[in-house]
Order: structure tokens, then C-alpha cells, then sequence
């Protein structure tokens, strides 16, 4: 055979080389990419400062389930991190032994102990309905060892300061103690006294409570030390000099009957001489230890649906809270006192951004120690070290950790989860813009351009309302976003009246104007947009929104026809009907100034389904089976109102899902509820006559 001619031979190399730099560029992210992500959360520091444990998790897409596992990694960056529990059960919550010999976690595993051991019974006992129990993984090597074996498993623990017993939170109630009848048949009706008998995450109440049990860490026995059936007792923290526990319950006896006065109380280590700390009639929470066990800071309201102030008070009550800082406009979460005392670090909300703050005790002022657009949480110190880890992500990255000093700076990046990915992927910029509400307050609002956007082309825009309305969008990660920018969608989000991250004021301006002056702020910001990126069209227009921003999305279909599509996720059509079979009996007393039968006219005139004849906006309706908060009659009744006005409709309900299904639903369902609002879109934005529902394909 003769060989081939040089110039053919460096064309084909040519073509080749091409085929394969095209085969490399970036492409935009699809709803099916969710099964390659990583997540990464709960980073702690081990006490000589020289590892961090955290969680990774990852999906299975053909057991359409998360499964996490533990990694470690040093804290000086030194080593690329490496997994460290291996098991088909997930394994989280890893805490060090405070001698740091030990790494406790959480699992659902099959006990390792020998055949005929008690954990081996117990383990056998509840192989049909698994429970998270603690288990023990020795930093020298050797198999994982099974600790609790509690009937109804391990929420959260605490290590003992010295190290010998773990503070755990379990469930009990009265038939757990009843002897095993095999002659009795246990009724499987629901039986209920009071008006709390679900919520959203946890499903139908039954009459178990939360409590502590003392574990001793060497024999694993495990002794109750707080009961009551009237209420739960949660976040047990120890003192540090290892005496007593803070923890918080509401026992008033009426927590069953939408009572939120829950309190800060404090117990000895065996359960004895009960004190309470906090003195508000409101939530007080997030009880913590000075260094010297003598004062206690925690989060409270002194009137409903105010922001929680840091309070500071004596250990063994009976003197008054004070607050901790003067000038604070901020909602403070994971309190943590530093070593020296002299300062209290929380995470918040601010302006679109998550950080990590101080509050300086001595100077009763707050400053901010996280910078930069992006989203902060899950930070853990280490005093010694002089040195904190955190999680941080930003719209085009999913969380990372990072470490540094505790004043922000040196800060490093510790992993690079779905680096990988990131690189196969095109992923979109946000911009900030401001504008002025309805009453010329300053709002913030975001735009996402389009993958391949091009000069003198217009393009179609997606509105997104976020839920709550007590929360807030900004430079946090997004897949929906991200997804509908990869179909050549601009994407608007704001954050109107009523959202957090902007003070008291603003987040209370919502009372009384639901549809009123929040659903002004919205608009003002979609004219906003058009103005700033006239490459917006105008005329090609969709909304979305879930819970509030479903709420959000009915109600703007039911007063302009601007938007060409609609797609509503978990969302509220009629506040009397809502009021009366959500979690939450009642709920929207705050923001409407009484409960509905106070202001029924009130209820039924902020309700969209009152406007239900107006709607001229195609509209796809997605609700979730379980959905307690929002619950799903109040999709059903919004697909049968437009249904009867003539309105083009269609309604998807997810099995087993609850309002959370955009967070945290079977991977399966999550991917395919965007898929829904891509057809949706896609249909009716695009004008895709042939566009085909996600069952269809």
C-alpha cells in the first residue's frame, strides 16, 4: 500500500485537532447535570488544628437517592483532600472527640458489633426501619464502632467537654415504653388534641418528643436525662467547664397549639435543677457558653415577627437579658463566643450576600469579617489555631471550603468540588441593578444574560419571585437560573418588600401589602430592566416564583397581561381556605393585621383566586403531593379556576414530595420539575408548537 499523501495526512490531523477542541468547548448547563454535582457542608476543625472533617454528597442517580460520606482535609491546604468513611448508608454530622482521637458521625449503617452482642440485638431489632446512631472511627485506623442504640436513633450530639459521655437528642413517647403484645393490635388512624399535627418536613405528627439522653462514651449505656409530652427540648450545648446544658424548649404546654414562645433553659449534666434563662414572650434560641461558663448568648424577639437581638445573661438566671450589641439590623444565626470572650461571631443575610460578622461586647458594635459576592455559611473555629473554615459559593460555583484567619484575612481555598464540571460548562454572569419602590425605597435586582448572548438580538426574559417572602435572592447558587440562561432565556430576580438582608423595616414592609406594594416593587423592577438592557423583549415575557413567589406569579397573571407564560411552584391562590389546612394554623396573622375571621374580606380580597377571572396568561401549575405548608388543594383549586376561564392550564403533581421539592425532593423529581418549566417556557415563550411535556419524552 502506498502511504498516504503529506497534505491529506496534515488535513485529516487538522480536522481532527478541531473536532476534538470542539468536542472540548464549554456547553451550557442542563436540568440533568444536578446528578454530577457535589455538595459539601458541615466542616468541623479538629482540636489540634490540623484536619477539618466535612460532608460531601453526592447523588445516585440509578437509586435516585443523596448518599454522603465523610472526607478530610488539612487545614493548611497542604493535601488534596481524601474520603474517609465508605459505606451504601450516608454518614454526616462529624464531630471530633475533644482529644481528638476519635471522629464521631452519624450513620444508618449495620452494626459491626459480633452475633449476639446487645448492639447486634438492638441493630436486628430495627434492621426494617434503619435510624441514624452514633458511630465511633478511631484517627489510628480500625472499623467504625457502633455507640447509641437508640430505639428511635440520633438527631443531633455533643461531644462532654472531657470527653467521656455525648449529650444526644432522640425521640420518646408513651407507647415507646409500653412491653411488646404480639395479641395487640396497634390502630393506625391519626389521633390529635391540638391544632399542630403536621409540618412540612416531618410529615404527620405522632406522640413522640425530642429529649436528651447522657451516653457514656466507654460503655455506650445511655440514660434519659429531660422528658415531657407536652414538648420538645432541642440544641443541647455544654458548658465549658463541663457542669451543665443549655438547650431550648417552649414549655408552656401550648407549643402543640401555635405557641412560638420557645426559651433558653439550662439543666445540670444529669438532668437536675432546671433554670430558665431567657424572659421574652417571644422565640429566644441559639443558646451559647462565654469561655468561663458564667453567661449565656442567644437569639431572641421581644415581639412577634421582630428581628432577634443577641441577648447576654447570667447562667443561673434570675437577673434580666441584655443586649449584646447596640446597632444591629441584622438576622443573627450560628452564634459562636470566642475564646477570649470579648466577641460573639454569627452568620446573616446582607444585601444579596451571606457573610460571617463579629459582635464586639465591649464595644457593643457589629462588623462584618466575610467579604466578597458570595454566599458564606457553615463556619467553624478553632481558637487555638487562630483559624476558621467555612462554605462558600457564588453564582457560577457550588460551595467550597475555604480557611482563614479569624479577622477574614489568608483566607484558602480548601477543595475544589465539580471542578471538573465547571470546566465542561458555559456558565452565566449575574449583574446588579438598583431601583426605586413603590414608595421610592432603594431595591435591589439582578439580571442573568443569556448563554451566546449577541449584540442588536433580543431576548426573552424570565421573571423569578423568590418564597418567603422573608428571604432574599442575590449571588448565592442557582441552578434554575443557570439552566434557563443556557437556553437562551435572560433571567430578572429581585428582592422586593418583605425580603431579608435589608433590615427590620424593609423586611416588615410587607405587612398589609401583599399584591399591594410588594407586587409594585416587583414590576417597578422588571421596567427597571428593560430600560437598563433594552435587548429585553418586552413582548416575549415570563414569570415564576415558588410558595410566596408562587403566590407572587398567581397574583401577577390575575392583574396585567404582560407575561406570555407562568409557571407557579407550591404556591398560594386562597389565604381563607390556606389559613385552615397549612402547618402553620393561622400563620398570616402578622402580615394581615388579624386572623381571618378578623379580616375575612382582608383574606379573600389578597387572594388571587379572587382574580382568577382576569387571567389570560398560559399557566403551568406545579404542586407536590405532601406539600404541608402550602398544601396541594390550593394548586388543584387555581388549575379548576383557570380551567373554568377558559385559561390554558396544566397541572403536575409529584408523588411523595413536600414543599421542598426544589431543594431537597428525589433527585428524579427536582430534575424534572425543571424540565417541566423548560416545556412551559418553551412552548409559550419560544412558540414552539411542538414542544413535548417531560412524561412524554
Amino acid at each position: 500500500m502506498k502511504p498516504l499523501p503529506r497534505k491529506f495526512v496534515l488535513c485529516v490531523l487538522i480536522a481532527c485537532t478541531g473536532l476534538a477542541a470542539f468536542g472540548q468547548q464549554p456547553r451550557g448547563i442542563t436540568p440533568e447535570d444536578y446528578y454530577s454535582f457535589e455538595f459539601i457542608s458541615d466542616p468541623n476543625i479538629s482540636p489540634d488544628g490540623k484536619l477539618v472533617a466535612y460532608v460531601v454528597t453526592k447523588v445516585d442517580r440509578a437509586q435516585n437517592r443523596r448518599n454522603s460520606s465523610i472526607w478530610l482535609v488539612p487545614l493548611d491546604g497542604s493535601r488534596a483532600p481524601w474520603q474517609f468513611t465508605t459505606s451504601p448508608q450516608s454518614a454526616n454530622s462529624p464531630r471530633w472527640s475533644p482529644d481528638g482521637r476519635l471522629l464521631s458521625f452519624l450513620s444508618s449503617r449495620p452494626s459491626s458489633e459480633p452475633a449476639g452482642s446487645p448492639a447486634a440485638g438492638a441493630a436486628a431489632a430495627q434492621a426494617e426501619q434503619p435510624r441514624n446512631q452514633v458511630y465511633l472511627l478511631s484517627m489510628s485506623g480500625g472499623e467504625a464502632r457502633r455507640l447509641t442504640n437508640l430505639k428511635n436513633g440520633v438527631g443531633t450530639y455533643r461531644w462532654a467537654p472531657d470527653g467521656s459521655k455525648l449529650v444526644v437528642v432522640s425521640r420518646i413517647g408513651p407507647s415507646d415504653s409500653r412491653p411488646p403484645s404480639e395479641n395487640r393490635e396497634r390502630s393506625d388512624v391519626r389521633h390529635y388534641r391540638n391544632t399542630s399535627y403536621k409540618f412540612n418536613d416531618s410529615g404527620w405528627f405522632d406522640d413522640r418528643r425530642t429529649h436528651f439522653w447522657m451516653v457514656d462514651v466507654a460503655s455506650g449505656n445511655a440514660k434519659q436525662i429531660t422528658e415531657g409530652n407536652d414538648w420538645n427540648d432541642s440544641d443541647p450545648q455544654w458548658s465549658p467547664d463541663g457542669t451543665h446544658i443549655a438547650f431550648v424548649s417552649n414549655r408552656t404546654g401550648k407549643e402543640y397549639d401555635e405557641n412560638r414562645n420557645t426559651d433558653v433553659w439550662v439543666i445540670a449534666a444529669d438532668g437536675s435543677g432546671l433554670t430558665k434563662i431567657s424572659d421574652h414572650d417571644e422565640a429566644d434560641n441559639n443558646p451559647r457558653w462565654s469561655p468561663d461558663s458564667k453567661t449565656l448568648a442567644f437569639t431572641g424577639e421581644v415581639k412577634d415577627r421582630d428581628h432577634p437581638k443577641i441577648w447576654l445573661a447570667p447562667s443561673i438566671g434570675g437577673s434580666r437579658s441584655v443586649l449584646a450589641v447596640n446597632d444591629l439590623d441584622l438576622i443573627p444565626g450560628n452564634l459562636e463566643w470566642a475564646a477570649d470572650g470579648n466577641s460573639i461571631y454569627f452568620e446573616s443575610g446582607v444585601k444579596g450576600e451571606l457573610q460571617l460578622f463579629r459582635a464586639d461586647l465591649q464595644r457593643k458594635t457589629t462588623e462584618q469579617v466575610t467579604k466578597g459576592a458570595r454566599a458564606v455559611r457553615n463556619a467553624d473555629f478553632n481558637w487555638t489555631a487562630r483559624r476558621m473554615v467555612y462554605t462558600a459559593n457564588d453564582f457560577k460555583h457550588l460551595d467550597d471550603l475555604y480557611a482563614a484567619d479569624l479577622s477574614g484575612a489568608n483566607e484558602i481555598k480548601l477543595t475544589r468540588s465539580n471542578e471538573s464540571l465547571w470546566k465542561q460548562l458555559q456558565l452565566a454572569d449575574v449583574e446588579r441593578f438598583s431601583y426605586k419602590s413603590a414608595d421610592n425605597w432603594d431595591v435591589d435586582g439582578f439580571l442573568v444574560k443569556p448563554i451566546g448572548w449577541q449584540e442588536g438580538k433580543k431576548y426573552p426574559l424570565i421573571l423569578s419571585v423568590h418564597g418567603g417572602p422573608a428571604g432574599q435572592y442575590g449571588v448565592d447558587w442557582y441552578h434554575e437560573f443557570q439552566v434557563y440562561a443556557a437556553k437562551g432565556y435572560a433571567v430578572v430576580f429581585t428582592n422586593p418588600r418583605g425580603s431579608t438582608g435589608y433590615g427590620q423595616k424593609f423586611e416588615r414592609g410587607i405587612a398589609g401589602e401583599w399584591g399591594g406594594k410588594d407586587y409594585l416593587d416587583v414590576m417597578n423592577g422588571v421596567d427597571a430592566a428593560l430600560k437598563r438592557y433594552p435587548w429585553l423583549d418586552a413582548d416575549k415575557m415570563g414569570v415564576t416564583g415558588g410558595s410566596y413567589g408562587g403566590f407572587m406569579t398567581n397574583w401577577i397573571v390575575g392583574h396585567t397581561d404582560r407575561f406570555k407564560a407562568a409557571v407557579t411552584l407550591r404556591s398560594v391562590v386562597n389565604f381563607i381556605s390556606d389559613d385552615g389546612t397549612r402547618d402553620g394554623a393561622y400563620g398570616h396573622s402578622p402580615d394581615f393585621g388579624g386572623d381571618v375571621f378578623e379580616k375575612f374580606d382582608l383574606y379573600w380580597d389578597r387572594s388571587p383566586l379572587k382574580y382568577a377571572k382576569n387571567v389570560k396568561t398560559p399557566t403551568l401549575i406545579l404542586h407536590s403531593d405532601n406539600d404541608f405548608r402550602v398544601p396541594l388543594e390550593q394548586g388543584e383549586q387555581w388549575f379548576r379556576a383557570l380551567k373554568h376561564f377558559g385559561v390554558t392550564t396544566e397541572i403536575v403533581m409529584f408523588p411523595r414530595e413536600n414543599h421542598n421539592l426544589t431543594r431537597s425532593g428525589e433527585p428524579r423529581h427536582l430534575v424534572e420539575s425543571l424540565n417541566w418549566q423548560l416545556y412551559w417556557f418553551d412552548r409559550f415563550l419560544n412558540g414552539n408548537a411542538n414542544a413535548v411535556p417531560p412524561d412524554q419524552k
